[in-house]
């Protein structure tokens, strides 16, 4: 349907492709996968109206192909009066509304033949969409996804999640030959999250999805597609067995990089040995012998294996503390309620001490966001903070917290950093480096503001931290750096996140959102509630022995025991086939 061939494209600041080659074929359900900041949205772009860009290579879609898409950033039109039946069916009812004109028209005029033309034409498009089913898949698409009770609200009065829910049911019911989706997770709770999934799952035709999530990558695709330091390397299968591919092949070249490191650093003694003789021996021989060394030793580093795809950097993540509080309670919510259209929570109570790290959960809509921005603002008779507490904030409405006007060096100078060279050098640890620190935020991807955004938290050195959807846009290297600053900081966290592999990971409790108020809930009835919901029985106790596995192998890698490594592998590929 879709095939690149040696496709090259570059902005003026930063080249992105460089002679990618892939393609998209019947019943292939894709993970788009890459670090923040690569390309893989403009490589979509690219994808639906390759007529706006200037780029090298081919791009070949067929003709016939028609192109579904869900946009990664999507506006609710709050004014229209658009019911969920309406939207979704949009194009069946203007359709079926343009028959029924005509065959109205055939009545009276005398120009059939045309009509004729006009009704055929009609039917056909009716037909392209499954008009005479479409009423019936629709109510499909819905009880898949638990929303049947939305079909007659208005549009307007939906959660953001549900609507991105609603735009990828509307899109997918228009047949497309290939559907395309921009990160269509990020925001979504578990039960949309859940529902996404099914959706994705059922569908027939070919897809296409940018994503980070990793309970979709682990549930959803049977082909990855993987952009990283401008080149695509595509796998067939699951993003488990893709994983487990690249970490066959890190211990195979992290074997051959030790071998090749002791047969270099031989080398070298003997050159720095034949350069010493030449010092008070002139013999040609001995001259050619040094420059064969040398010419051989070039040729060592020349052949040294680039693997964009094993090593990538992960960010260093570090949240600082400046001033530690010894176990105090440091927020306190007391008798909290909040109100918009309705009452959304009501008489919340909970304490937060020093060194808790919290998640708040609950399902979009029910004022989690206006909680968390509550006690940041520290305004309210029902929230007190201790006197002691310095807070950072992460909104998950970037430009909350992120001038889009400021180049990012710009943003760090209103930060408190004292000068350019200060700023360069802490950026560098989150992979900020070159030119792109002269950029406008307003440029950037949605991974690569959350990551600044992260990088300004860490710089506050504050004691308190609220992280609203923290993970949103961030790919799955990032996600895991940020998992191992929460483990290791020593403050307290506020956490709203539906990215449940950060929360299990890093959060010691919970605090859920039911029936209009708070309550505390541990780790481990957390962990059953929502495999109980949403997985295999037996999948909890397979993906801890999996995780054990690659931290064994992990230590065995450190410790270059690439012996005791290829053994545990075998386990985890065993494992791997559980999941």
């Amino acid at each position: 349907m879709i095939k690149v061939d040696n496709l090259s494209f570059s902005f003026p600041q930063k080249e992105l492709f460089k002679n990618i080659s892939f393609t998209l074929e019947e019943a292939q359900h894709c993970a788009f996968i890459g670090t923040n900041g690569n390309g893989k949205s403009t490589l979509i772009d690219i994808l639906m109206d390759p007529d706006r860009y200037l780029f090298e290579g081919k791009l070949e879609i067929d003709p016939t192909c028609k192109i579904g898409h869900v946009s990664q950033f999507s506006q609710l039109d709050k004014t229209k009066e658009t019911t969920v039946f309406e939207y979704i069916g949009e194009q069946f009812i203007k359709i079926q509304n343009e028959i029924t004109s005509i065959c109205m028209e055939m009545e009276t005029s005398s120009d059939i033949e045309s009509l004729l033309e006009k009704y055929q034409l009609a039917l056909d498009a009716f037909d392209a969409i499954g008009g005479d089913d479409f009423e019936s898949n629709m109510n499909k698409k819905l009880n898949l996804a638990n929303l049947m009770k939305l079909k007659d609200l208005r549009v307007s009065d939906l959660s953001g999640g549900e609507f991105k829910l609603i735009q990828v049911m509307k899109e997918m019911l228009h047949r497309p030959d290939v559907m395309i989706m921009d990160e269509p997770d990020v925001f979504l709770d578990f039960d949309n999250l859940n529902a996404l999934k099914n959706l994705i799952n059922s569908h027939k035709g070919i897809l296409l999805v940018v994503t980070h999530n990793r309970y979709l990558l682990n549930h959803c695709f049977n082909k990855v597609i993987h952009l990283e330091d401008m080149e695509i390397q595509e796998f067939d299968g699951r993003y488990l067995d893709y994983n487990f591919s690249l970490l066959q092949t890190k211990i195979e070249l992290q074997e051959i990089a030790v071998a090749e490191k002791e047969e270099s650093e031989r080398n070298e003694k003997i050159i720095n040995n034949l350069r010493v003789i030449a010092t008070y021996n002139s013999e040609a021989s001995r001259g050619r012998a040094l420059k064969a060394r040398v010419r051989f030793q070039e040729r060592l580093e020349a052949r040294r294996i680039k693997a964009p795809f094993v090593a990538i950097k992960q960010p260093d993540i570090r949240f600082g503390i400046e001033n530690e509080i010894e176990d105090a309670v440091v927020v306190n919510v007391n008798n909290y309620s909040v109100t918009f259209d309705e009452l959304l929570l009501d008489n919340v109570n909970f304490e937060i001490k020093s060194t808790d790290k919290v998640a708040i959960i609950g399902s979009n809509g029910t004022g989690k966001t206006t909680l968390l921005r509550d006690i940041f603002k520290n305004n309210k008779d029902s929230i007190e903070i201790n006197a002691d507490v310095k807070v950072a904030y992460l909104s998950q409405v970037q430009d909350e917290m992120l001038k889009d006007s400021n180049t990012i060096v710009e943003e760090f100078i209103d930060a408190g950093f004292a000068t350019y060279d200060e700023v360069r050098s802490y950026l560098s640890n989150y992979g900020f480096e070159g030119e792109i620190v002269n950029q406008k935020i307003a440029s950037l991807s949605g991974g690569e503001k959350n990551l600044l955004q992260l990088a300004k938290v860490s710089a506050s050195n504050a004691n308190v931290l609220l992280l609203d959807e923290p993970t949103s846009h961030l790919d799955t290297y990032t996600q895991i750096a940020l998992e191992k600053a929460i483990v290791d900081y020593k403050g307290a966290i506020i956490m709203i996140s539906h990215d449940f592999y950060t929360v299990v990971n890093g959060m010691d409790y919970v605090l859920i959102i039911n029936d209009k108020t708070i309550r505390k809930m541990s780790m481990r009835k957390f962990r059953q509630m929502i495999y109980a919901s949403h997985f295999d029985k037996d999948y909890l106790e397979a993906e801890q022995n999996k995780k054990s596995v690659e931290m064994k192998i992990e230590l065995a890698l450190k410790a270059t025991d690439f012996e005791r490594a290829k053994g545990l592998v075998d386990e985890l590929e065993a494992l791997i086939k559980l999941l």
